[in-house]
């Protein structure tokens, strides 16, 4: 089984040791796990924002360098739900790529959707020390159905899981929509931040990094120092 790690551009950028937990993670799960050097962007801040060109383009080039492998998982509902699903629209006008986009699609999973369904991981790594609340990605739960995965990998890993109110609900980030409707974006955090602070967790948890970002960053200009902010990837390989 050849496996693909896509890293994405915020972890690569911004919090690599996610990457690194991730590929920890894949490894366990067994198989041939490759991180193909040459990639970057899956493209959709450019399809967000109307740049066809470029999205095509960068949707040619993933496609180019992972349609070889058996599977490629992504630590990230929101990007691995841009490949599978908006590919075949964004290579419409060509029905080769197109083609390609929709065979590749198949064998792209999320991160905690590939553990759980796929290789059926019943062990992980790490062990955390501490109790967690979880925060569910708008993109990974309604299009990808991400929901009960990284639950059942936490429990696996002795985590208990604080449930807050409006966990399902938006963390205000939305990719660009927290940069074009900043006010109403802030607001959506710091009401997610209070849910998952009225926990009493130590951390609160999620599968997408800019969803976790954008809550770390209104925790601190709210002035909690002491929360932790986690990627799931983090937690499960934890040495604490």
């Amino acid at each position: 089984m050849k496996v693909a790690l896509f890293v994405t551009c915020l972890i690569d950028l911004m919090r690599p040791r996610v990457g690194f937990a991730a590929l920890e993670l894949l490894t366990a799960a067994g198989g041939e796990v490759e991180v193909p050097e040459t990639q970057t962007c899956c493209g959709q801040p450019a399809w967000n924002s109307g740049d066809r060109a470029s999205a095509i383009r960068l949707a040619k080039k993933l496609i180019a360098e992972f349609e070889g492998f058996d599977y490629v998982v992504v630590p990230s509902g929101s990007c691995a739900d841009h490949i599978k699903h908006e590919y075949p629209a964004i290579l419409g006008d060509e029905p080769e790529w197109q083609a390609r986009a929709v065979a590749l699609g198949r064998r792209v999973y999320e991160l905690t959707d590939f553990l759980v369904h796929v290789v059926r991981l019943e062990a992980v790594p790490g062990r955390f020390a501490g109790r967690v609340t979880y925060h569910d990605s708008c993109t990974g739960l309604r299009s990808l159905g991400i929901k009960a995965q990284p639950r059942a990998l936490l429990k696996r890993a002795g985590v208990e899981v604080l449930e807050m109110n409006g966990a399902e609900e938006c963390c205000g980030f939305g990719g660009t929509f927290s940069v074009k409707f900043g006010e109403i974006s802030a607001a959506i955090a710091e009401r997610k931040c209070a849910n998952a602070c009225a926990t009493g967790a130590a951390a609160i948890v999620g599968g997408d990094l800019g969803c976790l970002l954008n809550i770390e960053g209104k925790l601190r200009r709210m002035g909690d120092e002491t929360t932790q902010v986690l990627h799931i990837a983090e937690v499960l390989t934890a040495k604490s």
